[in-house]
């Protein structure tokens, strides 16, 4: 640095001390003002000029002085009587600074949080569980089946959540089924292919299971065949995805999981159900004189009342999308929630209660009276 203003001093080297303290912060700032130089006034007489620099709130001198003792002051903007120190002094002052003793090691220890370790182990755990679902084993099974499970929840403080008495009454509810399914060959087996070839027949059997008893219970009650197919056989079948599109919308990001979900199950439903029952049937009647017929009763009326209540639940979906205070097709505040959820059932009820009327007479349909 030169200063046109000094005459004896072309040069003055400055040293910033940058602290290392070791702590994190997002911005390190740090500066050196320069400015012009002063006159301090010894005690001789003689002017000197002089360089003050800024720490803080505090000028000091820079050190920075030509002839004179040791002992002198100056006077400046800040400070009126700044004595300075004297090689003596300043070697005495500088025994009193923080020095390194014999011990010139330090043994840190990180202590790790424990809230912080129980939520990155339950992050871990459901990742791992996502990742790899599967058994290895019947006795694996077999245990899992007979273990009363509290869900996925835990306690605030981390611990394993107890099974609660709803946990314990669904678990014998539903300890028949679970014991049913679990003789189902694990993953590791073949592949997986074991485990997803006997679980297509298992669930076959079980909806032909459901259709007969509801059958037979529609019988008891007196209740038509047709009724007891759109209540009882397809709300039981219906359960499954119920819940899978549940688990769906609240564990994806988006609605297209759930909601793809009971369309593509609509879909297997219609397309692959009764195509590939109507082509066994149709094979097994080639040769009988009358071939395969159905008598498609109020066929019609039904097909026809669930494609007008299918559309509009889609333009519901869409006047969801629409709205800005809702701005997708599911969530959005709780009372648009209830009222969404509640128009759903009502065209589920309205369904049933139609197809019900046509199927004892109450209401007329061309199809049925021929």
């Amino acid at each position: 640095m030169q200063s046109p203003a000094m005459q004896s001093k072309k040069k003055k080297f400055i040293e910033v001390t940058i602290i290392d303290d070791e702590e994190y912060e997002k911005e390190e700032n740090f500066y050196v003002e320069l400015g012009q130089p002063k006159l301090i006034k010894r005690g001789n007489g003689k002017p000197v000029r002089d360089f003050s620099t800024r720490r803080g709130n505090h000028w000091t001198p820079s050190g920075c002085k030509d002839g004179g003792s040791d002992n002198e002051s100056y006077t400046s903007e800040h400070d009126d009587s700044y004595k300075l120190m004297s090689e003596e002094d300043r070697r005495i002052a500088d025994m009193g600074k923080p020095q390194l003793g014999e011990m010139t090691r330090l043994d840190v220890k990180i202590m790790e949080s424990t809230e912080f370790k129980n939520t990155v182990d339950k992050l871990i755990q459901k990742t791992n569980v996502s990742l790899v679902v599967g058994t290895s084993s019947w006795r694996e099974q077999f245990v899992e089946a007979l273990t009363v499970s509290a869900g996925d929840d835990e306690e605030d403080g981390g611990e394993e959540k107890l099974p609660s008495c709803g946990d314990y009454v669904m678990h014998f509810l539903t300890i028949f089924w679970k014991l049913l399914f679990a003789i189902v060959p694990p993953t590791d087996l073949l592949g997986g292919w074991a485990c997803f070839v006997f679980s297509i027949v298992m669930i076959g059997v079980l909806t032909a299971f459901i259709g007969d008893l509801a059958e037979h219970f529609g019988c008891t009650i007196n209740l038509k065949a047709t009724v007891t197919a759109i209540s009882f056989v397809a709300l039981g079948t219906s359960v499954p995805d119920t819940f899978a599109s549940k688990v769906a919308a609240v564990g994806d990001k988006h609605a297209d999981a759930s909601i793809g979900n009971v369309t593509g199950s609509n879909a297997v439903n219609v397309f692959l159900g009764i195509g590939v029952a109507w082509t066994m049937a149709a094979i097994a009647n080639y040769n009988e004189p009358r071939g395969f017929e159905v008598d498609p009763g109020a066929l019609g009326f039904s097909v026809m009342l669930f494609t007008i209540l299918a559309v509009v639940a889609i333009v519901l979906l869409m006047v969801r999308r629409k709205m800005s205070r809702i701005g997708g097709e599911l969530g959005g505040p709780a009372g648009f929630q209830v009222v969404t959820s509640a128009f759903f059932v009502m065209l589920w009820l309205t369904y049933l209660t139609l197809c019900s009327l046509v199927a004892y007479d109450v209401i007329e349909w061309g199809d049925k009276k021929k």
